[in-house]
């Protein structure tokens, strides 16, 4: 019998801190207007001194397991992406079992910016499936305000706080779950979106972005990973009930959704009071849409990000 991943349940977590576009106008060169029209943001939420991005997953993946009726020790695996780690190491995903408790699971971080949650969606999905895992956490946090130069328009408009998280089971239907998940990279990119500083040469540094050339990128290639997704699952794009993109600019998800045809009301959006939220974004995203009952029980989601790295990937769930 075939063993399949499901998501049980979705949770998520904001910080208190509420910054806009007038508030961030007060301190650089740039409106409203310019942010809204550029990137499709007019809030983002930021991090108190001394809030971690452990505390922000334990808080989502706290909420994940109380919205499927289990407890922190029914879970065995936990899978944490982000950029932005409590500390060198330990991991951030065993900072959070500690924090929650859950003892009988075994915990790890995947590193791959927006798309780290799709690579730990599919590392756990692939875990299920051979059989080592029946319960697991996969969770996307992010402090990414502590990553931006404030005195640059370009990517403090942009990026914002926050961690959603899901609960995945193995299931024995095949009628819904995760029905495949496609992860690519290409690190001869990997100059045009970065963060300039780290252990490595000892300085702390801030996010540089190109972009022109990321949008270019961005569209192109998140459209063929969304085409290889279809054709793998020999789905046609009018049988796509959500999408569910990377929250990263409102223009790259205007001109995907175009590509494929999908009217406004089938795209889930929350860059306008989310920001980009990193790897937090597609959970958060998703948790959005699934408690105001947009999205229900036997509907077709497709998810795509495209982070740092380059790093991109599509994946394609019957919810």
């Amino acid at each position: 019998m075939a063993i399949n991943s499901v998501i049980v349940s979705t949770g998520g977590y904001l910080p208190e801190r509420i910054v806009t576009n007038t508030e961030l106008a007060v301190k650089i060169e740039t409106t409203d207007d310019w942010i809204t029209s550029r990137v499709g943001v007019k809030e983002r939420r930021f991090a108190q001194d001394g809030e971690m991005a452990s505390d922000l997953g334990a808080k989502a993946a706290l909420d994940a397991l109380r919205r499927a009726n289990m407890s922190p020790e029914d879970i065995d695996l936990i899978i944490v992406a982000t950029t932005t780690s409590d500390m060198t190491f330990p991991s951030t995903a065993t900072v959070i079992q500690a924090k929650i408790g859950a003892k009988n699971a075994f915990a790890f971080d995947v590193q791959a910016v927006c798309t780290g949650f799709l690579y730990a969606l599919s590392v756990a999905d692939s875990m299920i499936k051979a059989g080592q895992s029946k319960k697991a956490l996969v969770i996307g946090t992010e402090t990414m305000s502590r990553l931006v130069d404030p005195t640059d328009r370009s990517t403090v408009v942009i990026f914002g706080d926050g961690a959603g998280a899901v609960v995945l089971e193995s299931h024995d239907s095949v009628d819904k779950g995760i029905l495949s998940t496609h992860l690519f990279s290409d690190g001869t990119y990997g100059n045009l979106l970065c963060v300039n500083g780290g252990p490595g040469n000892g300085k702390f540094g801030f996010i540089h972005m190109a972009g022109k050339e990321i949008f270019k990128l961005a569209v192109e290639k998140l459209g063929s990973a969304i085409e290889i997704a279809l054709a793998h699952n020999n789905i046609s794009k009018d049988q796509i009930d959500w999408f569910v993109p990377h929250q990263a600019n409102y223009r790259i998800i205007n001109a995907l959704a175009e590509h494929f045809d999908l009217p406004e009301e089938k795209v889930v959006v929350t860059i306008d009071t989310h920001g980009n939220t990193s790897a937090a974004s597609i959970p958060l995203a998703l948790h959005t849409a699934v408690i105001d009952g947009r999205i229900k029980r036997g509907d077709l989601i497709v998810f795509e990000a495209m982070g740092g790295g380059l790093t991109w990937g599509s994946a394609l769930v019957r919810w």
